[in-house]
């Protein structure tokens, strides 16, 4: 099973290509290394479409993983000024994360993104290009697979199989809960895998997603249902 390109309005071609050179010229600075341990306080970031369509809308939660808590929520918007492309979504979603990351003041260690990382056909999903751009710890954590092919994962919560494309490791498929799908967890920038799964790992509490990514989709829900557009000022009449 390939990487599925819908068709797609003609007219976007050229911004596309624009874009796939982007994501390969990010994927050429990602950092791998590893984690000084797994940090304390976590980020998960998610993003939601405004009910009239018009808005991306992100939150960004902060979990303390020892104490169990949400110790900050942050907000973005931005004008939803593309469609959904797969292998795109970045493009659509990062004005309104990076305005989101702007208003967080603790100081997390790593972001779980609510996508995918390297396991991208360019190896720069959201987690990367985010990661990248904003010089921060980030891991995608994909709720499905968008790229590369890897065994059944085992039935039981921490059984896991390398996601791969032609013999290079693109992530890990973990399974976080019985009978329930897994995840896709793959390096964003300045961690390794094996980093990416403790921290995803130690995050994880009855759910099939970790904490964070998990409070993150349900604050961007709620933002959603909050949402009132801002009111745009009009010119002044000249003279």
């Amino acid at each position: 099973m390939g990487f599925y390109r819908p068709p797609l309005d003609p007219a976007f071609a050229p911004l596309m290509e624009e874009w796939r050179a982007h994501q390969l010229e990010l994927a050429s600075r990602i950092a791998e290394r590893p984690l000084t341990g797994v940090p304390r306080l976590i980020a998960g970031a998610d993003s939601a479409l405004s009910p009239d369509k018009g808005w991306i809308l992100s939150a960004v939660v902060v979990w303390d993983r020892e104490e169990k808590r949400v110790v900050e929520i942050a907000h973005g918007a931005a004008p939803a000024r593309y469609p959904y492309i797969p292998g795109y979504l970045s493009f659509r979603e990062a004005p309104a994360l990076e305005a989101a990351f702007k208003e967080v003041k603790s100081p997390f260690g790593l972001v779980l993104f609510d996508g995918m990382g390297k396991a991208h056909p360019r190896r720069c999903g959201i987690a990367a290009h985010m990661g990248v751009t904003l010089g921060i710890p980030a891991v995608g954590v994909g709720k499905s697979r968008l790229y590369g092919f890897h065994r059944e994962v085992g039935p039981d919560p921490g059984d896991r199989e390398p996601l791969k494309d032609k013999g290079e490791i693109l992530g890990m498929v973990l399974r976080t809960k019985v009978r329930v799908k897994p995840v896709y967890v793959s390096v964003g920038n300045l961690c390794d895998l094996d980093s990416a799964m403790r921290a995803v790992e130690a995050c994880l509490a009855g759910y099939r997603l970790p904490e964070p990514t998990r409070l993150a989709d349900k604050e961007a829900a709620r933002f959603k249902l909050e949402w009132k557009e801002p009111a745009i000022p009009r010119e002044m009449p000249a003279g």
